[in-house]
This record gives structure tokens, sequence and C-alpha cells, in this order.
């Protein structure tokens, strides 16, 4: 990567880091997009941020599309990008921004993967209660499901977090932001045998590893996958699909869409809103299926 490019972009994730509170993730995520547009410019004859004009960046977009990038990836680096140069110009390392005029590219809905609650009560009901381990798993499983959480906040979640009597969890999602969820009686009910018969004091996390060390993201998503499989559940099983389930189950029931925004940690109702389209795609194929005109 050109020296210029570096300097520019270790000020900037200083600032994102500080001024904005962003997680590590999605610092990650923006190092990652920014040293790909770096490289590129210095390849292509703008080894500073200073000479950058729209068409390059215009051609690096569609550089980024030759190699296959999905829409949706496409629009995160366009934003990264946007705010990166934005943050330039107010540092006066630039005179004009040179990614103003860019256009978003537009994609289709993307509906998200989801468990069926049967398939869900399946991969509950395959750790052995007689194993620590997977006492403890069974116990992030349903937390997981009852709640919706981000598998960074699971794996990451704070003893001092866990409400038992209350039946709820003080959360810090992105942004450093603090949301309060019910965890419903059955994950309480698991946290307390995990807590009382199979977790070893110490460490400030709830979920521990045999070596008393907190769980991390791969292990936990790693233990999940194995546990579908088990049970027979076929096709894409994630963190991420048991948090989709929870919401979609929760508004087939008849939750309130704002209440779901608010246990997801969503800053914006439309990306809630997915979910509803998940509801009407199972009405349909219920229609369809039952229905003697469907």
């Amino acid at each position: 990567m050109p020296p210029a490019w570096d300097d520019a972009m270790e000020g900037y994730l200083a600032w994102t880091r500080v001024e904005r509170a962003l997680s590590k993730n999605t610092q990650l995520a923006y190092r990652a997009d920014l040293t790909r547009l770096a490289i590129w410019m210095g390849d292509n004859g703008r080894p500073d941020p200073v000479g950058v004009r729209h068409e390059d960046l215009a051609a690096y977009l569609v550089a980024l599309h030759a190699a296959s990038l999905d829409s949706r990836s496409m629009a995160r680096h366009r934003s990264s990008l946007r705010q990166y140069f934005r943050w330039l110009v107010a540092e006066n390392l630039i005179a004009d921004d040179p990614s103003g005029l860019l256009t978003s590219p537009k994609f289709g809905l993307r509906i998200p993967t989801v468990l069926s609650e049967a398939q869900v009560e399946k991969i509950l009901a395959v750790p052995d209660e007689g194993n620590p381990l997977a006492v403890r798993d069974r116990a992030m499983i349903e937390l997981m499901y009852a709640t919706g959480l981000r598998v960074s906040e699971l794996v990451g979640l704070p003893l001092s977090g866990v409400h038992l009597e209350g039946g709820f969890l003080r959360v810090r999602g992105k942004g450093n932001k603090e949301r309060l969820i019910p965890m419903g009686d059955q994950a309480r009910e698991l946290i307390v045998h995990y807590v009382a018969e199979v977790r070893k004091p110490g460490g400030s996390t709830l979920f521990l590893t045999r070596r008393g060390t907190a769980m991390t993201r791969q292990n936990f998503w790693e233990r999940l996958v194995t546990y579908a499989r088990l049970a027979g559940v076929r096709g894409k099983v994630s963190p991420h699909v048991i948090r989709h389930s929870f919401a979609t189950h929760l508004l087939n029931h008849g939750a309130d869409l704002r209440a779901v925004q608010a246990m997801l940690g969503h800053v914006d109702i439309s990306t809630t809103q997915i979910y509803t389209h998940v509801t009407r795609e199972r009405l349909k194929r219920l229609h369809a299926e039952f229905h003697p005109r469907g």
C-alpha cells in the first residue's frame, strides 16, 4: 500500500474508534475495504488520496463489479469510501470530495434464511444433559433463540448483564448502545442450571470454555452447526440464522414490529421490516398448499 494512503487510513480508523465508537468488527471491515481501495489506486497511478478524482472512484467500482462482488458488497464498499473521503475533506487533507456524485447500486430484496420452529426444537434436543459442555451449548442456543442476540453479543455477554430474577439481559450492541431484552423462562432455567452446575468460578463473561476462557464466535458457530447436522437439519445453519428465526417467529405469532426492532437493536425499522417479507412468503406458501383454489 502506498505510504500516503496508509497514513491517511490509520488516521481515519483511529477517528472511527474514538469519535464514533465503532465495533472492532466494523473497523476490520472498513480496514479491509480501504486497503483494497488504496492498493488499486496505487496500482493505477494514484499514490496519494489528494489526486483522486470522481472518475477514479467510478473506475474502481467498475473493477469491483468485474471481480464478481455481489450488489450488497458493492454497496458496502461505496459506503466505506464515501465516509472516508468525507473525513479527508473535514480534516483538510483534500480540498474536494470525489465520492459525492457516486450513485447507489441497486439490488433486490434478499430474504433471510430462517429455520422452522420444529427445526429449532430438534437442534435444542440434541445436546446431552449429562455432558457439561453440552449443557453450556444448549443454554447458549436457547438464549440466542430467545433473545435474538448477535453472536458477538452472546459470546461476550458479561455476567453483570444477566438479571436472572428480573428475567432480562442488559446488552451493549453496535455503536456501544445498550438495550434490555427479556429472556423467557426456558432460557432462564437453562442458564440457572448452567451457572449452578457447570460453570466454573472466574471470568467476566457468562459462557466459558472448559479452560475457563471466553467462548469465541467461531467456536460457538462450529458447535451449532454440529448440533444441526446431528438433528438432521439440512441447509444453512448459523448464529445469524438463529437470530433471523427469532425475529420471524415472533412476528408469526403476532409480535409488534417496533418491539422486535428494539430487541434486535436495529437503528432503522426498515432493517427489521425484512422479516415481514418472510412472514408474507410463508403465508403465500400456506395459501398455495392448503387453499382449494391456491
